[in-house]
C-alpha cells in the first residue's frame, strides 16, 4: 500500500476531528479487545465521546461486542469488551507472478479468510487473458470469505509508476506501459464481479508488498532491507518504519545492481546485474536445469537436500552474488537487518553460507554479525499478504472514510 501523510496544515474541522477520533478508538481496539472505559483511559477521550464513537463503528460493522471485559480490579460489574468485527469489511489481495496467479481475503484482524492460487505461466501471455484468470480467482476468494471487501491491491513483478495503477515495465512478464488497475477493473466486470470492479484498486511492486508484510506481520525492526526472488530479484527498503520508494517510486531494484560490470548482458540493457547470477534463469542454467519449467524453487530445494553437486554449486554462486550486492545496501543504508524472503526462504540453507562470507569480508561501515542476516517466516506468501493486509490497515487508520459518516462533533 502507498502510505499517505495524515498531517494537517490548518485547523481541523469538526468532521476532521471526529474522523481522527474514530481512528484513535479503532486503533486502540485493534490492539486487542477493550472496554469503553479502557479506551477512554488510553486515549484521553471522555466516556461519552468513546461511547458515541464506538456506536458509530459498531453501526458501520467495524466493531463487534466481544463479551465481558477483563476485570480491572475496580468495584462493579466489568464493562463489555469491544473487538474488531470478524464479519466486517475485508482486504482483498491479488498477485500476478511469472508462473502463478493468487488471490486472498483477510479480515480486519489480518486473519486469512480465503486463499486461492493458480499455477500458470504468464510470461508472454496477453494481459487480457492474465487478468481474466485473475478476476475469476478474486471472485471466488471474495465469495468464500463471507466478508465485504473494502479495497483491492494488486502485486506485480515490475516497476509501478506514479500514474495510478500503471505498470511501467515488467520485463519478466513482457509488459510495458500497461494500465493494470484499469485492465483488472474491466476483467472483474466481464466475469460478473461488478461489486469488486467498483472497489478502489491499487497496484504495487511485489517486492515492496513483501517488505511491508514483513514490517507489519514479521515482527521486524523499523529499519531493514528485504531481499526476495521470484523469476527476478527485488528488494524493499524500510527506514524508520516506512517504505523507501525513491523520487519516482522505483527504489529497491537490487536485481539490477551490477555484481560484475563485465558480466553477461541483462534484459534491462546493462551487464553483470545480480539477476544474471542469482535470478531464476541464472541459477537453473548454472545447475544444468535450464529447460525445466514449473516450481523452480521447490525443484532446487529438493535437489540440494539430496546432495546434487551441480545444484549446490549453483546455489553457492547465487549466494555469493547476493552477498556482494547486499554489501552495497548495508554500507549505504546501515540497516538493522537483512531479511531473506520470497523464494529465497526455501533455499536459505544453501544460500546463507556464501552470503555471510561475502558480507563479513566486504561490509566496512561496522563489524559484521551473522545475526543481522535473517530469514522471513512469511516466505512466498509475503507479497499477497502485504497486499491484502494493507487494505485493512488503511481502514483502521481512517475508519471514517469507510463508514461514510463523521458529520457530528464530540
Amino acid at each position: 500500500m502507498r502510505e499517505t501523510d495524515s498531517r494537517q496544515s490548518g485547523p481541523a474541522s469538526q468532521q476532521g476531528m471526529r474522523r481522527a477520533n474514530l481512528a484513535l478508538v479503532l486503533g486502540q481496539i485493534a490492539q486487542g479487545p477493550r472496554s469503553r472505559a479502557e479506551v477512554a483511559a488510553a486515549t484521553g477521550l471522555t466516556r461519552a465521546a468513546v461511547s458515541s464513537l464506538a456506536e458509530e463503528l459498531l453501526t458501520a460493522g467495524l466493531l463487534s461486542e466481544a463479551g465481558p471485559a477483563t476485570p480491572s480490579g475496580k468495584v462493579g460489574r466489568p464493562g463489555t469488551a469491544l473487538g474488531l468485527a470478524p464479519d466486517g469489511p475485508g482486504g482483498l489481495g491479488a498477485e500476478i507472478g511469472v508462473q502463478h496467479l493468487a488471490a486472498c481475503v483477510v479480515d480486519l484482524r489480518g486473519e486469512v479468510r480465503s486463499w486461492h492460487r493458480m499455477e500458470i505461466r504468464n510470461q508472454g501471455r496477453l494481459p487480457a487473458l492474465v487478468f481474466a484468470d485473475l478476476a475469476g480467482l478474486l471472485r471466488r476468494a471474495a465469495e468464500e470469505s463471507g466478508l465485504r471487501p473494502a479495497g483491492l491491491t494488486l502485486a506485480v513483478p515490475g516497476l509501478v509508476g506514479a500514474a495510478e495503477g500503471m505498470v511501467e515495465r515488467a520485463p519478466n512478464l513482457g509488459w510495458a506501459g500497461l494500465p493494470a488497475a484499469a485492465e483488472l477493473r474491466l476483467a472483474l466486470r466481464a466475469c460478473g464481479a461488478a461489486e469488486l470492479s467498483a472497489l478502489p484498486i491499487e497496484v504495487d511492486n511485489e517486492a515492496n508488498l513483501g517488505g511491508l508484510a514483513e514490517l507489519w506481520l514479521g515482527g521486524r525492526p523499523g529499519d531493514f532491507v528485504h531481499l526476495s526472488a521470484e523469476a527476478g530479484i527485488g528488494s524493499a527498503i524500510v527506514v524508520g518504519g516506512r517504505l523507501l520508494r525513491g523520487a519516482r517510486g522505483f527504489a529497491g531494484e537490487l536485481g539490477h545492481v551490477p555484481v560484475r560490470p563485465d558480466g553477461p548482458p541483462c534484459a534491462c540493457g546493462a551487464r553483470g546485474c545480480l539477476e544474471q547470477y542469482a535470478g531464476e534463469a541464472a541459477v537453473l542454467r548454472a545447475a544444468g536445469l535450464a529447460d525445466v519449467r514449473g516450481d523452480w524453487v521447490a525443484l532446487l530445494a529438493d535437489r540440494a537436500a539430496a546432495g546434487d553437486e551441480a545444484v549446490l554449486a549453483a546455489l553457492a554462486g547465487a549466494g555469493a552474488a547476493l552477498g556482494i550486492a547486499a554489501t552495497g545496501a548495508v554500507n549505504l543504508l546501515d540497516p538493522a537487518e537483512l531479511v531473506l524472503g520470497g523464494g529465497y526462504t526455501e533455499l536459505a540453507p544453501w544460500l546463507l553460507p556464501a552470503m555471510r562470507a561475502e558480507l563479513a569480508a566486504r561490509v566496512t561501515v561496522r563489524p559484521w554479525s551473522d545475526d543481522w542476516l535473517t530469514v522471513s517466516g512469511l516466505g512466498r506468501r509475503g507479497p499477497l499478504l502485504g497486499a491484502a493486509v494493507g487494505v485493512v490497515r488503511a481502514i483502521v487508520a481512517d475508519p471514517g472514510r469507510f463508514a461514510g459518516r463523521g458529520s457530528d462533533s464530540d
